[in-house]
This record gives C-alpha cells, sequence and structure tokens, in this order.
C-alpha cells in the first residue's frame, strides 16, 4: 500500500497523521472520507487546501486496500471527491493529484477522472523527494 510514497509509517505517525485531519476537518480547510465498498471499509480519500507553484491550491490523495483494487471503487471515490471539492473547496483554487510517476494505476485514474497531465516534479514527502505526476483539476469548470 506505501510503496510509492515513501514506505510504511509507524503506528504513532497514522495517530499524528489522523489527528491533523480531524483538526484540519474542524478547521474547515480539508475534508477526508472513508472509501466504502457497500458496507466494508476498504480505503481514504480527501482534498485539503495548500499551495502549489506560489498559488493557493487544493490537493487529494487516496488509497484503497488491494482486495478491492480493479473493481471501480477508487474512480467512484474519486468522482465524489471532485463533486464535494466542486461544492467545498474555496473558489478559484485548482484541484491537484500527485501520484508516483511509477504509479500507473493512479496516473490512469487521474486520466479517466478529468485531470490534466501538467508534468512531473520532486515531490517532499516524510523526508524522502518522491518523482511524481503533476496532475490539474479545473474546479472552475
Amino acid at each position: 500500500m506505501t510503496a510509492f510514497i515513501a514506505g510504511p509509517e509507524s503506528t504513532a505517525q497514522v495517530a499524528k497523521r489522523h489527528e491533523n485531519y480531524l483538526r484540519l476537518w474542524d478547521e474547515g480547510t480539508a475534508r477526508m472520507f472513508v472509501v466504502l465498498d457497500g458496507d466494508d471499509a476498504v480505503g481514504g480519500i480527501g482534498w485539503w487546501e495548500t499551495d502549489w507553484e506560489g498559488r493557493p491550491a487544493v490537493e487529494t490523495g487516496w488509497f484503497v486496500l488491494p482486495r478491492a483494487q480493479g473493481r471501480g471503487v477508487a474512480s467512484a471515490a474519486v468522482a465524489l471527491l471532485i463533486d464535494d471539492a466542486l461544492n467545498f473547496a474555496p473558489p478559484g483554487r485548482d484541484l491537484f493529484a500527485f501520484p508516483s510517476v511509477e504509479n500507473d494505476a493512479s496516473n490512469a485514474l487521474c486520466g479517466r477522472a478529468g485531470f490534466e497531465l501538467t508534468g512531473s516534479a520532486n515531490f517532499p514527502f516524510r523526508g524522502q523527494d518522491l518523482q511524481v505526476n503533476v496532475w490539474r483539476f479545473d474546479l472552475a469548470r
């Protein structure tokens, strides 16, 4: 699950990230959701306010457990996430996704969901520089 994002996190790192998600939700600067397959929790997805190349933006990220991959669950979650960002993200911001250049499934999902590939970048994450593709979705359309 973490091969493309700097490896696994410790229990303490996961707890700290979860606390951060709750704080950002309370502040109104992020919205995080459980990905369901029926009644089965199979992943997570969300968006949060950020800056990209000196401009205010909204970033998204997601994961789906292997047992639910390949069945359209992530595609449905991303479509719902885009709808949520259209309704709740601050106006005038683009939505960005930054999957690893090696993560073929997430890159294909971005293209199918209507994101535009704008290039690649070195992306600092958990003490490492990841090589990512930069996908942009125009929330103003």
